[in-house]
């Protein structure tokens, strides 16, 4: 028995589980470890970042090279002449540059090149004169008047302008586009053909200032003319010896012609004469001494070839006053224009030798 306890004693020392301060001690190099590996991850991510790096940086070199071949020694910031030069353009560049001057030298002189109606596009002859009777739809008594006094008619109308001169009736389209008004100048037109119908105008008292800027962009575009004129519908002429001013000046550029006159301007919005109202909105325009610059009346007036151009080409933007021959005399005024003070050309004088007189 008590060898049997004594083998069992020494088993049990055999197999004694360990202590405590021995696990500690495992514990303890486990942990370490951890850190270890850790900054080992760490060190190859830093090298992955860096060697990334790297390499960008070499291609970023490699492709900075090729940029600077491919490009030459170009400036950064290229001109427009740089970039004419690189497409080869330069020539075509100084092509533009002169016909903008061209062109820029053409308007200021009237004229508008490549329309077919400058000087010079054509070996034709150039009418004499163009002359508008201003007319409006309520004046059929006057135009028949007109027609059996001082103005041909029929056969005789065109073989006036076979010599080289035009006259029509000038007149715009009603409010309402359409209507009997305009049919009856379309009727009337098609027996008489004498009129030029001014499309985009409406026909209305208020918009008579407006009406000369058509009247001349219409005409010139439908007639190659020396002279364009301008006639009230209360005024007769003496058609022969209109024709011979106007041939005495043939080939003259730059010529505003007419009765010239100037006066105060009207600020009482009742104001009114012979039946007319004579207000002008724009009056604080004309300084203190509130008084109209020389002008032609605008009973009758002419204007050349170029001015007619003048007004065609930059209608857009011209600014128009309370009456026509106003608005035609604040444009002259900005242009190499020669004014002809011709008393035959006013209408209420009594001068016998006239060309005008009111109906």
């Amino acid at each position: 028995m008590e060898t049997l306890a004594s083998a069992m004693r020494r088993e049990n020392r055999r197999f004694k589980p360990p202590s405590s301060s021995s696990a500690s001690a495992s514990a303890a190099l486990s942990s370490g470890r951890v850190p270890l590996v850790m900054a080992f991850l760490s060190c190859l991510a830093w090298l992955y970042v860096a060697g990334r790096l790297w390499q960008d940086a070499q291609t970023r070199m490699i492709l900075s090279g090729l940029l600077e071949k491919s490009s030459g020694n170009l400036p950064k910031v290229l001109s427009v002449e740089d970039k004419l030069r690189n497409l080869g353009c330069i020539g075509i560049g100084r092509k533009i540059a002169e016909a903008e001057m061209d062109l820029t030298k053409a308007k200021s002189e009237g004229y508008l090149w490549g329309n077919g109606t400058a000087t010079g596009s054509s070996d034709k002859k150039k009418l004499l004169a163009v002359i508008g009777v201003y007319t409006g739809f309520g004046s059929r008594l006057k135009r028949n008047t007109f027609r059996g006094s001082w103005m041909p008619r029929g056969d005789a109308l065109k073989k006036l302008e076979e010599k080289g001169v035009v006259i029509r009736f000038v007149i715009g389209r009603s409010a309402n586009r359409g209507d009997s008004l305009d049919r009856n100048i379309d009727d009337e037109n098609r027996r008489t053909k004498d009129f030029l119908i001014l499309e985009s105008h409406e026909e209305a008292a208020e918009e008579l200032p407006s009406k000369v800027k058509f009247f001349f962009s219409a005409a010139i575009e439908a007639w190659d003319a020396e002279f364009y004129v301008k006639v009230d519908d209360n005024i007769n002429l003496d058609l022969a010896g209109l024709i011979e001013m106007l041939e005495a000046r043939r080939s003259s550029q730059g010529l505003y012609m007419g009765c010239m006159k100037s006066g105060g301007v009207p600020l009482d919005i009742n104001f009114n004469f012979r039946g007319q109202q004579w207000y002008e909105p724009e009056w604080w325009k004309f300084g203190d001494s509130k008084t109209y610059f020389r002008h032609a009346s605008g009973a009758l007036f002419i204007l050349s070839n170029n001015l007619a151009r003048y007004i065609n080409i930059n209608s857009a933007s011209l600014q128009s006053y309370a009456h026509d021959d106003i608005s035609v005399g604040s444009w002259m005024m900005g242009l190499n224009t020669t004014y002809v003070d011709d008393d035959r050309l006013c209408c209420g004088s009594s001068r016998q030798e006239k060309v005008c007189s009111h109906a």
